[in-house]
């Protein structure tokens, strides 16, 4: 994994609480072991437990969480851990998410669910249950979702991620109005195309279409989970404290380029 911690300060994020859904693995990992090296004490939140020790051998001092995010009591229960142990929730982070290359005539009411569920009711779950811990930060909580360019344009093959995605931008704009009294900023990331995830090798690698896509990029490399990490940093300092409801595109420019024929 990339060493990106060099570009800030040091013990940038000293002091603060990290919550990290799908943190075990790709971006969320990647975003976790950032927080970690500036100093915030991290949480991460996956279903597998063995990626999540991996993670933790890995990454080292973080604390590791086996939960559903589909499940809102589980997802309480997260909250009310970390709550417990540090006070507050300063950072939190909806990375979970879920996909699959299908038709939308091929696609069954089950698929439809199961990345509706983990992308938008998983964030629902999190940020609603840490809505009292975020109040309690004293730099003012951040919360930090993980969506995408294509809620907006449309993602052929995969419309319930889209969609899924599409909700998510309209929560963060809503909480960003609802909870920026309670001096909390909530912002989107849209990341690009990652090459060291899960996701570039199922969609684009082993479909034949890692050269289309790098096509759509005015950029001629796909990304890395250091380049998500490095703008999660950005968002929870000082430097991203009058900055809510937004969209902080990091995707080459995969957003002027794109053509999907």
């Amino acid at each position: 994994m990339e060493d990106t911690g060099h570009v800030f300060k040091t013990q940038l994020l000293a002091g603060r609480t990290a919550l990290v859904t799908g943190g075990s693995s790709g971006i969320g990992k990647g975003i976790a072991a950032l927080l970690h090296r500036l100093g915030a004490q991290v949480h991460i939140v996956g279903r597998d437990a063995q990626k999540l020790q991996a993670a933790r051998q890995e990454l080292g001092a973080i604390e590791v969480h086996a939960a559903d995010v589909r499940d809102h009591a589980a997802t309480q229960e997260v909250v009310r851990k970390v709550a417990a142990a540090q006070g507050r929730i300063d950072i939190l982070v909806n990375n979970a998410a879920g996909n699959f290359h299908c038709p939308f005539e091929q696609l069954t009411p089950n698929g439809w669910k199961a990345v509706i569920d983990i992308d938008l009711n998983g964030t629902f779950n999190y940020c609603h249950a840490a809505f009292e811990a975020l109040k309690a930060s004293p730099w003012g909580g951040r919360v930090v979702n993980i969506t995408l360019a294509q809620g907006v344009s449309g993602w052929p093959g995969s419309a319930h991620a889209a969609s899924a995605k599409a909700g998510v931008t309209a929560l963060t704009r809503s909480l960003a109005i609802e909870w920026g009294p309670h001096g909390i900023r909530v912002n989107n990331i849209l990341p690009g195309p990652i090459g060291d995830t899960e996701g570039v090798k199922r969609l684009y690698e082993e479909r034949g279409l890692a050269e289309k896509e790098l096509e759509r990029l005015c950029l001629d490399k796909f990304g890395t989970t250091g380049d998500i990490a490095q703008s999660v940093a950005f968002l929870c300092s000082e430097a991203g404290g009058f900055i809510t409801g937004c969209d902080m595109t990091v995707d080459g420019g995969r957003w002027l380029k794109r053509a999907w024929v």
